[in-house]
């Protein structure tokens, strides 16, 4: 059972809302992850040729933290180097003179400034020497930006697929199996070829998808790759993206794999993949935990859900639902405030990646976040005294500018108001539309971090 801090003091709905997600925004911050995790790795400090490579959201971020690092700590590192981010994620105050070069991208369809900055980033990795030391940044979103096709596939075929691949309900682990087995450059193939060339290569990692596992982020281009071809098939036909959907281009060179035609992804046996080293840096869970503390100083008892949920959007909003239902039919005798404690507020917080399917012909506005949010709002009439947010970590959830939405009796009031039919927008998969018209929506801009959706739903006492 939780005490409640001595100093706990309660805010208001909303501002606990944003607050908790702040906190959970603020524990995945380069700033604060990346310095510790180098002061760990690097006791010594680094000596002679620091090369810098990567490629996500955060990577500009981590890339100007893991520089301010070096020019207190390696005095003797000549640090180069280049990332690539999306577009609009760079820092807003980068270095004078910074050695670390940013190129930005498109998101989360791949574009042809993704495609140069990828083959300008494979370029500095051939050029790796013997001890070199290779410091490759990781996080969501690296997938797209990382972009380099195997030669048989074209630019406009990878677009293509990606698109399928976005609009099929499929989680991101199933779509980067496919992308990883037609890329030169993931999968693996990024830390092989520095292996090979006599460096040391470390990736640290700011973890994007349910489980943290490296091969899974970014389509892990220094991680080892259990899936195959053959797996890569079966998800395109599982999620029914077969002939005269997908390229040609790209059916081919899967089946070419299956028969040994083309080379597999990074596997366990080979000797390249005990001499690279993954670090995961930040997770969703870390995230969960610091938005617990500041739920806790703020007089809330909390309850984490889990940091690896998963499944259609809609749908894990009616079964968290459930859970805070079961809750209250087990406290309906008493009072939250009578409870041992004093909490007043229960709040229930969860981390991972949901999906949203999109039917043929609905074009849809919003995101898995704001459509889990709409979801929970249109089945949670019987709560009363139920708040909640929901947002993407790294500012930018689906279609739209906004990383999330939320909603308080405020805007429930709003909305009864404007007698706004919540279940036709949702059938529509227009989340954003019904929060921008009852000013639900929550705007962040690019957070330069990205450690997947965070959800966070509060029962208040009214006793």
């Amino acid at each position: 059972m939780q005490k409640l801090p001595q100093q706990a003091h309660e805010t208001t709905s909303r501002a606990l809302l944003h607050g908790a997600f702040q906190a959970a925004l603020q524990a995945a911050d380069p700033s604060y992850a990346i310095p510790k995790v180098l002061k760990q790795l690097f006791p010594q400090g680094i000596r002679g040729r620091c090369i810098v490579i990567g490629a996500g959201k955060a990577s500009a971020s981590m890339a100007d933290a893991l520089e301010k690092y070096a020019l207190t700590h390696w005095p003797q590192a000549i640090l180069s180097g280049l990332v690539i981010t999306r577009y609009g994620h760079d820092v807003q105050r980068p270095l004078p003179d910074r050695k670390i070069l940013v190129c930005e991208a498109a998101h989360p369809v791949p574009d042809e400034a993704g495609l140069q900055a990828t083959k300008n980033l494979l370029h500095i990795v051939q050029a790796l020497q013997k001890d070199d030391q290779l410091l490759v940044l990781i996080s969501g979103g690296g997938s797209s930006l990382l972009t380099l096709p195997v030669a048989e596939i074209s630019m406009s075929d990878l677009k293509s697929l990606t698109q399928e691949l976005l609009r099929s309900g499929a989680p991101i682990e199933a779509m980067n199996i496919v992308r990883k087995h037609i890329s030169a450059i993931q999968g693996g193939n990024l830390g092989r070829l520095a292996v090979r060339a006599g460096a040391k290569v470390d990736a640290l990692i700011i973890s994007d998808v349910t489980g943290d596992q490296p091969g899974d982020i970014a389509s892990g281009p220094c991680a080892v790759d259990d899936s195959t071809f053959q797996d890569a098939l079966n998800i395109l036909d599982r999620y029914q993206i077969g002939p005269g959907v997908v390229p040609a281009s790209i059916l081919d060179y899967l089946k070419k794999g299956t028969m040994g035609q083309a080379p597999e992804t990074l596997k366990r046996d080979e000797p390249e993949s005990l001499m690279v080293r993954n670090h995961v840096i930040a997770t969703s869970m870390q995230s969960l935990l610091a938005a617990q503390k500041y739920c806790l100083e703020h007089g809330a008892q909390v309850h984490i859900l889990g940091d690896q949920i998963t499944g259609e959007a809609a749908q894990v909003a009616r079964d968290q639902l459930e859970i805070v239902r079961g809750y209250v039919e087990q406290n309906k005798n008493k009072d939250f405030a009578d409870r041992p404690g004093n909490f007043r507020r229960q709040v229930f917080i969860s981390g991972g990646e949901t999906t949203v399917t999109i039917p043929q012909g609905v074009v849809g506005r919003g995101g898995r976040c704001s459509e889990f949010l709409l979801a929970l709002y249109a089945h949670s009439k019987d709560l009363a005294g139920l708040s909640a947010l929901a947002a993407d970590t790294d500012g930018i959830d689906g279609s739209e500018e906004n990383a999330g939405a939320y909603f308080d009796q405020e805007i429930i009031h709003h909305a009864n108001t404007l007698q706004l039919d919540e279940k036709t927008y949702l059938d529509a998969h227009d989340a954003y539309g019904f929060f921008l018209e009852v000013g639900g929506l929550v705007h962040t801009g690019p957070t330069l971090t990205n450690i997947n959706d965070f959800r966070i739903l509060m029962l208040e006492s009214h006793g």
